[in-house]
């Protein structure tokens, strides 16, 4: 069984991703979602224009206070109301913002999220490309 390897490779596609796409803010930092209000966005909460998942929405993205395009980290979350499992991107966070987004999508009890944080290694098998 061949180890799945979280490389630079990769990282550079989903970067590619947010530099050929426009941020749109949909939730301000601070901001009540609409349906559950006691849910507090931590960090600006948006999408990629010109994106789409495998559900047909676009991908969705957590903005923190870096001003970067750079993703530092994907967040998978599983939500058994909605019945999907989404993955989120997070561009310029710090240590402080990721936490609290962490705490943010793990507060219920109906959606549970793990973070994947950016590698930077490159495979044996990319050596030659």
């Amino acid at each position: 069984m061949q180890e799945i390897e979280n490389n630079a490779l990769f990282w550079q596609k989903v970067d590619t991703l947010v530099l050929s796409s426009s941020i749109e803010i949909d939730y301000p930092k601070g901001s009540k979602h609409k349906q559950f209000t006691n849910l507090v966005y931590p960090v600006d909460y948006g999408y990629l224009t010109d994106t789409i998942d495998p559900a047909g929405d676009p991908i969705h993205i957590y903005q923190g206070s870096k001003k970067t395009n750079r993703v530092d980290a994907l967040v998978i979350s599983a939500d058994i109301l909605k019945k999907d499992c989404v993955v989120k991107f997070l561009l310029g966070c710090d240590e402080k913002e990721t936490l609290a987004i962490m705490e943010f999508l793990n507060q219920t009890d109906f959606q549970k999220a793990v973070l994947i944080r950016r590698g930077s290694e490159i495979p044996n098998w990319a050596s030659n490309d």
